[in-house]
């Protein structure tokens, strides 16, 4: 991807790994799946689970642009 890219961040987790499959272990790793917390943006699913939404936001970003 190239680095120009961004990101919907609006979209939800199941969305963006509908788009991008490459993410599923990162929402995984952060503890976000994409059962109960799929439906909602990436941004409030990672705020509900207390984690950082801009660790979520560059763990994805790097994940994205290795490909």
């Amino acid at each position: 991807m190239p680095a120009t890219t961004q990101i919907d961040f609006t979209l939800t987790i199941n969305e963006l790994v509908a788009r991008y499959p490459e993410t599923l272990p990162v929402f995984n790793r952060f503890g976000l799946d994409t059962c109960c917390g799929g439906g909602v943006p990436a941004d409030e699913a990672a705020r509900r689970h207390g984690v950082e939404p801009e660790a979520v936001r560059v763990a994805l970003r790097d994940v994205l642009e290795r490909r």
